[in-house]
């Protein structure tokens, strides 16, 4: 396949926003022109997804490819990270979406729509880096998830306010009590992706070394006076887990706990809150409109955390020490883990292209959001909104003036 250097995307960029300004017909049929040509449309096999500059830099300088080797402006994406970077072979690319879920989710949508790219065939692979909840693993543990919930998407209460009887100060949209199935859904609650593919993953990575460090082994071991964080005083491994995604960083048993629980209520007790993220749920609702435009294949995505910090003190630890200034030690270890596992499972994909990859791992579970919009009915929640057991949103209809909804039984 022809690769295009810098210089030849730039000006077929910079062709197309010229034509925009123009005509407003004239992209469409700029676009149309451009993909038929297939002269500067890329199509990468795996596109790594990274969301600052600590992740990004871990694949720079490596012996397996040169990512740095063709560095690509697209429109839309962050003024940080305004290129996306190839291999030579267009093989592997790299974006790096910027952090929180607004910056995440206009990234991957401006990418995915772009016209310098073809997306049909490639395997999305986010690999960045996470709390981790010491119930499940530890500082350095590298974690592959099959559901992502945006745990943060509820009413809240200030703490100083919270009513007697709840155990918590976030009640789910449109119910009146933290334990009831959210009333209001919008649709980026949950996402499951390709277990299978996930398996293949967590197979491949399972054959990296970890990093660790004397930091995190001291700190680890501070957990390790809780039964229940047993996990979180062990050696760092790879773990099959869920990401719960959230904008806001936060810190402490009691949030952690009922977003735990949350993760729990929304996933029918099927996921395993796990790490905590601020991107995921808008990377892969951007990746799933993608699909609803025939632009990517939401069967091949990959989500991978790795652990720099726990989520919540060990007992006998402040709250804002845990978050504030402790050396838990997992920073370094988990920006190293992300490139010790995921050049992994980036080379098994390679490897296996032509026998495995290239026509898809089929999905053996659901995958899809929460309205099932790719079709099939989700495995969690109140069904497909698009079955005989429909969602179906409605803004206005007060719960005590707020947004309620009504979902089941029409």
């Amino acid at each position: 396949m022809f690769s295009p250097n810098t210089a030849t995307i730039l000006l077929a960029s910079a062709v197309l926003l010229g034509l925009a300004a123009a005509s407003p017909v004239a992209p469409l049929e700029a676009t149309a022109q451009l993909l038929e040509k297939r002269d500067y449309v890329i199509s990468p096999k795996v596109m790594i997804v990274d969301m600052f500059s600590y992740e990004q830099d871990v694949w720079y300088g490596i012996p397996e490819f040169d990512l740095l080797a063709q560095n690509i402006t697209v429109p839309g994406l962050s003024p940080i990270y305004s290129d996306v970077h190839c291999t030579l072979s267009n093989d592997i690319c790299q974006v790096v979406t910027g952090e929180s879920e607004i910056n995440a989710a206009s990234t991957i949508s401006a990418l995915v729509h772009s016209p310098l790219f073809n997306f049909t065939h490639t395997y999305f692979f986010i690999a960045g880096i996470a709390g981790i909840n010491p119930e499940v693993a530890t500082l350095g543990s590298v974690t592959f998830a099959k559901y992502a919930v945006q745990v943060a998407l509820q009413y809240e209460f200030d703490a100083r306010e919270i009513p007697a009887n709840f155990s918590t100060g976030y009640v789910p949209q449109g119910s009146t009590s933290p334990g009831e199935y959210p009333q209001s859904i919008y649709g980026t609650e949950v996402f499951e992706v390709n277990d299978a593919l996930r398996q293949l993953a967590i197979g491949f990575a399972q054959t990296a070394s970890l990093n660790d460090s004397a930091a995190a082994m001291a700190y680890r071991a501070h957990y390790a006076t809780t039964a229940a964080y047993k996990a979180g005083s062990e050696a760092p491994g790879i773990v099959a887990c869920d990401v719960a995604t959230s904008d806001v960083y936060y810190s402490g048993a009691l949030l952690s706990e009922a977003f735990g629980n949350y993760t729990t209520l929304l996933t029918n007790g099927s996921a395993v809150y796990c790490t905590t993220a601020q991107e995921d749920n808008a990377t892969l609702e951007a990746l799933l409109r993608g699909a609803l435009s025939n632009v990517t294949d939401f069967a091949r995505v990959i989500v991978m955390r790795t652990a720099s910090d726990f989520d919540r003190p060990y007992a006998g630890e402040a709250d804002t020490e845990n978050l504030f200034y402790a050396n838990q030690g997992g920073f370094e270890p988990a920006l190293q883990n992300i490139y010790l596992a995921g050049i992994k499972v980036v080379e098994g994909i390679l490897a296996n292209w032509e026998a495995t990859f290239e026509v898809g791992v089929v999905p053996t579970n659901y995958i899809g959001d929460i309205f099932g919009s790719l079709g099939g009915t989700p495995d969690f929640g109140p069904g497909s909104v698009f079955n005989n057991n429909p969602v179906t949103a409605k803004r206005g209809l007060g719960v005590k003036g707020k947004r309620a909804a009504l979902m089941m039984g029409r």
